[in-house]
């Protein structure tokens, strides 16, 4: 069936399909542009996301703003972040294997749609379903692979970062060379936007 964005966000925020809809208070679609070509995908809402119906807006979604800012990324502007489920598992516990195959066919029509050229994951879970079932983020962080078309990364979670503040330099590595990739394959992200130059770590 043909969908278009709208209305497979409408679809998404009435959505009853599985267990975490009882206890949400908002479904997170996703925010950002829905023509942009990098797309970031966390693994689902906590509990700011929750009561905003934003994602990584809490602690960890202000640092990850500053990430994107240092290499002039917004959400307003010129990129998409989305989530592979769209409502908060209780207590922030990981998404049950039954939610994300409840759920996932959101993303999958989200990306679809957007037809991203560039997806960063951030964190283990995204990185193990979009990338690959056994992906360590601490080793393979950073590491650019290319599936059906889409150029892919895995980097660390906000969140992680907040508990282990020592990884912030891998992290903005990460987003130098997102910035890189972006030039080479999808410049247009930064078309109108003024480039601050010398990036600086947040």
């Amino acid at each position: 069936m043909s969908m278009n964005y709208e209305e497979l966000r409408s679809l998404c925020l009435h959505c009853q399909k599985c267990k975490l809809a009882e206890t949400r208070t908002n479904v997170v679609f996703g925010v950002g542009d829905p023509n942009a070509k990098v797309m970031f995908i966390g693994e689902g809402p906590g509990e700011n996301e929750d009561l905003q119906g934003e994602p990584f807006v809490g602690r960890g979604g202000q640092l990850l703003d500053k990430f994107l800012a240092a290499v002039d990324l917004d959400r307003k502007k010129n990129i998409y972040i989305g989530n592979m489920v769209k409502c908060r598992p209780p207590k922030n516990r990981d998404p049950e294997p039954g939610e994300v195959a409840e759920c996932i066919g959101y993303l999958n029509k989200q990306i679809e749609l957007i037809q991203p050229k560039i997806i960063v994951c951030l964190g283990r879970i995204a990185s193990c379903y979009m990338i690959n079932p056994t992906f360590k983020v601490t080793k393979e962080h950073g590491q650019w692979t290319q599936k059906n078309g889409i150029w892919m990364m895995g980097t660390f979670h906000p969140a992680a970062l907040l508990r282990n503040p020592n990884n912030k330099p891998l992290c903005f590595e990460d987003m130098l060379s997102l910035r890189d990739k972006i030039m080479e394959v999808c410049p247009e992200t930064y078309a109108g936007i003024e480039l601050l130059g010398l990036p600086q770590m947040p």
